[in-house]
C-alpha cells in the first residue's frame, strides 16, 4: 500500500529570467523568460508523487489563471489538490533572476495571500480527515508563524512525523517557536544561519549551534560544499554532492533533496543514508530546467544514487 503524505504550504507561479551573457548589474541584461508553477512545498510534493507516493496538497490560492495553472500542474502530477481559493485574491507569485550559469543574483516573492492560511482552517472537517489519513506531513515556512505551531501541534496530536522545507532566511525564524517539535528539517546555510543567530566556519560546527535550539534530525545544505545531516541530536555527517554533468537550473533542488530524502525515510531507512537519496534527486534537478525533473522516477534515482558518494562522520 501507497505510503500517504500531506503537503502543506506554497503553490504558486516561478517566474525565472536566464541572463544569457556576463551579468552586468544596474544595467539591461539579454536573456530569456521561463514561467511555472512552483513552490517549496508543492516541488516537493510533485517529486514525492513521482516517486510513488500518495501526495495530498493543502495551499491558498487565488482565483486567476495562474491558479488554474497550479491546479492543471497538481492533477497531472497525480497529487490530489485542496486549495483554499480566494476568488478576489491573486495567486502569490515567486520572480528570480538567474545568471547563465545557473545560480541566482535576486528574487522577489509576492505572497501575501499565504497569510489568510490562519489556523482556525485546520478546523475544518476535512482539514482534520486529511491530517488523521495520512501517514507523514511535510510543510514549508511560506504559511504564517501561528499556522505553522499549529500545523506541528496537531500532527503530534496524531502522532504523525511532521518535516519541514525552510524556504527563506527571512521565513525560516517562523519555526522558531516551535523547532523542538519538528522531526525532520531541510535548510541551506543561510537559513541555518538566520535561525542559529551565527554562521561557523566549517561544516563541524553546525551540530553543536543546531543542538542548542533544540533541533534533532536536520539537513542542511552548502551549495557545492559538502551538506550536513544532524541524526537524532546525536550524530553528524557529512556529504559531498556529486557535481552535475550540466547546470540547468538550481531552482528547486533543495525542494527535491527534501522530498529524496524523506522518501528514503519514510521507506525505513536513516537519515544518515537517506540523505544521500536526497542528494540525488537534487543532481537531477538541476539537471532540469523546470523546477522538478520531468523524467524523475524511482528508477532514475536509483541510477543518480548510483553517484552520489557516501557520508563522511563528523562525531
Amino acid at each position: 500500500m501507497k505510503k500517504k503524505i500531506l503537503v502543506l504550504g506554497g503553490a504558486h507561479i516561478d517566474r525565472r529570467g536566464r541572463i544569457s551573457g556576463e551579468t552586468a548589474p544596474g544595467a539591461s541584461n539579454p536573456g530569456t523568460w521561463f514561467e511555472e508553477p512552483g513552490g517549496g512545498g508543492f516541488n516537493a510534493a510533485r517529486n514525492l508523487a513521482r516517486l510513488g507516493f500518495q501526495v495530498t496538497m493543502i495551499s491558498p490560492r487565488g482565483g486567476d489563471p495562474m491558479g488554474e495553472t497550479v491546479g492543471e500542474a497538481a492533477d497531472f502530477a497525480g497529487i490530489d489538490d485542496r486549495p483554499f481559493v480566494f476568488l478576489d485574491r491573486k495567486t502569490p507569485s515567486y520572480t528570480a533572476i538567474i545568471e547563465k550559469d545557473g545560480n541566482l543574483v535576486i528574487a522577489l516573492a509576492d505572497m501575501d495571500l499565504y497569510r489568510f492560511f490562519v489556523p482556525r482552517r485546520l478546523s475544518i472537517r476535512w482539514v482534520r480527515e486529511a491530517f488523521a489519513a495520512h501517514d507523514f506531513i511535510l510543510f514549508d515556512a511560506n504559511l504564517p508563524e501561528e499556522t505553522i505551531a499549529a500545523i506541528v501541534a496537531k500532527a503530534h496530536s496524531l502522532a504523525k512525523p511532521v518535516a519541514a522545507i525552510a524556504i527563506s532566511p527571512a521565513k525560516v525564524v517562523r519555526l522558531k517557536p516551535c523547532i523542538g517539535d519538528i522531526d525532520y528539517l531541510f535548510l541551506n546555510e543561510a537559513e541555518a544561519a538566520a535561525l542559529a543567530g551565527e554562521r561557523p566556519e566549517d561544516a563541524a560546527g553546525w551540530p553543536p549551534l543546531l543542538n542548542q535550539i533544540g533541533i534533532r534530525n536536520a539537513v542542511i545544505t552548502r551549495g557545492r560544499r559538502e551538506l550536513v545531516a544532524l541524526c537524532e541530536g546525536r550524530r553528524a555527517v557529512t556529504l559531498q554532492p556529486p557535481i552535475a554533468e550540466t547546470v540547468a537550473d538550481v531552482t528547486g533542488a533543495g525542494d527535491s533533496l527534501a522530498a529524496g530524502t524523506l522518501a528514503a525515510l519514510i521507506s525505513g531507512l536513516p537519515l544518515e543514508e537517506a540523505v544521500r537519496h536526497g542528494t540525488a534527486a537534487a543532481t537531477l534537478t538541476v539537471q532540469s530546467r523546470h523546477a522538478v525533473n520531468e523524467n524523475l522516477t524511482p528508477d532514475l534515482l536509483n541510477e543518480a544514487l548510483a553517484l552520489v558518494p557516501k557520508v563522511r562522520i563528523l562525531h
